[in-house]
């Protein structure tokens, strides 16, 4: 299995965008975007530093999208 990419938060964003999710709201340096078609939620912290595995699998967890989606 290939290693797990490092990501910013604005690829992330990116990539959420073309899968169909809107932001729905900021609060402090948290997206919170929403897909209609599906109902799903993903929170997205914005900092400048590359997400943590860990969060990156979680977001993608939460937007029902596979690791293979992003890459």
């Amino acid at each position: 299995m290939p290693k797990f990419p490092s990501v910013t938060p604005r690829k992330i964003l990116a990539a959420l965008a073309k899968a169909g999710f809107e932001i729905d709201h900021v609060t402090g340096s948290h997206y919170i975007l929403y897909n209609e078609l599906n109902g799903r939620r993903a929170v997205v912290p914005f900092h400048t530093k590359d997400l943590p595995k860990g969060t990156l699998r979680s977001i993608l967890k939460s937007a029902g999208l596979s690791e293979k989606d992003l890459i």
